[in-house]
């Protein structure tokens, strides 16, 4: 299946129904003449089945239906994050060499300074107003041919935690399989209303979408999360379903009465762990009906999913719906046979048969024969299996600290010093350190009316009480944000480089 069909169908079966809420809402109908008109507008433009069509935008429902414009022409829809300097824009344009690049008032100037990178070739940039504008008297019927399942519908750039993006290009057929997955693990049904603010450079963002267009739901668009305009948009449109990030449901909370978060009746989360606590409080403030941990990645959306999480918070549960799973040594370079012990940590690997697969890095034979071997892919994900044969996430490959001879994984100490109340965010990473190679270090975040010095000393009295010596951080250190990437990825890089403003420091190094 092709999702331009698949679009087509609901159309079809659905076509006075509410496809988009929020303040300028469409029936599926209106959106289909809308998308209709986009594509051709983009096929005036030179844009060609295969295409590349890379667009530089904030979100919202423009972004929505320029993608699924493309997906009508048989284009590759190429979103790329609005978060992006010009030089990490131009090293994606300069990858993707795309048709089209599409931007707008926001995004503009970065991209005008981007496209001059001598890498790229010549194309075609236009304003999103001006497309609109050339899309408006274009015919509202559906581009001539739809694209074959095996075309790719996609290219998405993975964020890029520890280096330079890489392009990830998702067939049709697979983009497909994925929003069924996510319809069937995470509950959500026909009809559902659902909030669209997660990005779609980012695969949450693409599933909450087509996920809702193959159930007849109602897509409600923000463009930039903003939690009081989420917790207002959730009351007005009564938003049915929520699929965020952890640190989303975090500021949902604090801004939303709980009244208004009453007719919400399915949750889901990925991205990135989330603490006990906070799905402690979302259970008693919800009560949901349906609440899942989508564990997956850009390469292949579902790895596992942990369809309880009121009953067993933070685990990532068992191999979804089209995935086969194992944990194997997580020494570079093992094969998919290396199985670890029962009990023992292992890396997470995943069969490439998953329908839900990528076939590899977009002009990257390199990486892709460094995270796909013997047909699974090595997803860096650290995890272990508990009696149940659930898996529970314990952190990336790429984070172990390597601390007098010894490997330590960030995430346990992060989940112990995640529950000291002087402290509203944590993460731990590895800094250099003469005597223990890397010190096990600390960077907290304080709570509302806490000082840095008092927040610095807490967390540190608290980790000397609850975690073995082994494990105790050598070094806290008070900083205002915990750096994360759009889509709340925490950016480890960030402070292992230098890059933080030290509030308060147990080293003696508060300003």
């Amino acid at each position: 299946m092709d999702v331009a069909t698949a679009w087509a169908w609901t159309v079809e079966r659905h076509p006075s129904r509410r496809a988009v809420g929020g303040p300028a809402p469409m029936t599926y109908a209106q959106w289909d003449a809308r998308t209709a008109r986009l594509a051709h507008a983009l096929a005036d433009l030179g844009v060609r089945r295969g295409d590349r069509v890379a667009l530089a935008l904030v979100g919202g429902e423009p972004a929505a239906s320029l993608h699924l414009a493309a997906q009508r022409l048989g284009a590759v829809a190429t979103p790329l994050s609005p978060r992006f300097g010009a030089s990490e824009l131009a090293h994606c344009l300069a990858d993707a060499a795309p048709a089209l690049v599409v931007s707008e008032p926001a995004t503009a100037e970065t991209t005008a300074v981007a496209l001059q990178d001598e890498r790229i070739r010549a194309v075609t940039h236009l304003d999103l107003a001006e497309l609109e504008d050339r899309a408006r008297d274009r015919p509202d019927t559906a581009p001539p041919a739809a694209p074959a399942a095996g075309d790719t519908s996609v290219m998405l750039f993975t964020s890029g935690t520890t280096g330079r993006p890489k392009g990830v290009p998702r067939t049709h057929a697979a983009e497909h399989a994925a929003a069924v997955a996510h319809l069937v693990q995470t509950g959500q049904r026909p009809g559902d209303v659902v909030l669209g603010v997660m990005p779609l450079f980012h695969t949450m963002g693409v599933r909450t979408l087509l996920a809702t267009v193959l159930a007849g739901g109602t897509w409600v668009p923000q463009a930039r999360f903003d939690a009081a305009e989420a917790a207002e948009l959730v009351a007005r449109e009564r938003v049915t379903s929520l699929y965020l990030v952890p640190t989303m449901f975090w500021s949902l909370l604090r801004e939303a009465d709980p009244a208004t978060l009453a007719g919400v009746r399915r949750l889901a989360y990925a991205g990135a762990p989330m603490a006990p606590a906070l799905a402690q409080r979302l259970v008693e403030t919800v009560a949901p009906e349906a609440f899942v941990n989508h564990f997956g990645s850009t390469e292949i959306y579902t790895f596992t999913i942990g369809p309880d999480v009121a009953a067993k918070p933070g685990c990532a549960g068992r191999a979804g719906l089209f995935s086969r799973v194992r944990l194997v040594d997580p020494t570079p370079g093992a094969p998919p046979d290396a199985l670890v012990l029962p009990g023992e940590q292992g890396q997470v690997a995943v069969s490439m048969a998953s329908p839900e697969a990528f076939t590899g890095y977009w002009m990257r034979p390199d990486a892709t024969a460094k995270a796909v071997r013997d047909g699974w892919y090595f997803t860096g994900d650290l995890a272990v299996a508990d009696e149940d044969g659930d898996l529970w996430v314990s952190g990336r490959v790429d984070d172990m600290i390597n601390t007098g001879g010894e490997n330590v994984y960030p995430d346990e100490i992060e989940a112990a010093l995640a529950f000291c109340p002087a402290i509203a965010d944590v993460v731990v990473v590895g800094l250099p350190d003469e005597r223990w190679g890397q010190a096990v270090t600390a960077f907290v975040v304080p709570a509302t009316g806490v000082a840095a010095q008092e927040a610095v000393a807490a967390a540190d009295g608290w980790a000397r009480e609850r975690l073995p010596s082994l494990r105790r951080p050598k070094r806290v250190v008070a900083v205002d944000a915990v750096p994360r990437s759009a889509v709340g990825k925490t950016l480890r890089r960030v402070l292992t480089s230098g890059d933080y403003v030290p509030l308060a420091d147990t080293a003696g190094v508060a300003p």
